[in-house]
């Protein structure tokens, strides 16, 4: 029963697998300037490539929690995740609001996927 993580700090992995399924830290932007439609897409980017080293990708997702700073971001967050997420593999979800680490930071999502 091993468990393989990636980028391993002293507080959290990016990145977990045990028993073909991976786990995600919360994935947040890098760059906290912009709406909440380029934070999205910045996260969405990141889950991409974490995805891509975990030998999965979206249409794997099993399931994504969506924390967000402010409720009147959120027909923009959706559109932009609407565009991303893979057409007919819309994965159970949950969108709460949340008081963020860091309060320039609009969105964090937590994705957990099946490996190939």
């Amino acid at each position: 029963m091993t468990i393989e993580r990636f980028d391993v700090g002293a507080r959290l992995s990016e990145l977990a697998i045990h028993q073909g399924v991976a786990y995600l830290a919360g994935q947040v932007p890098e760059r906290t300037e912009g709406d909440m439609a380029d934070q999205t897409q910045q996260v969405l980017s990141e889950i991409d490539a974490l995805l891509k080293r975990a030998g999965s990708d979206k249409a794997r997702i099993l399931r994504a929690q969506i924390f967000i700073r402010d409720f009147s971001d959120f027909a923009a967050m959706n559109k932009v995740w609407e565009a991303w997420v893979a057409p007919g593999h819309a994965p159970p979800r949950a969108t709460v609001q949340a008081r963020m680490a860091d309060p320039n930071c609009r969105i964090e999502i937590v994705v957990t996927a099946a490996v190939s």
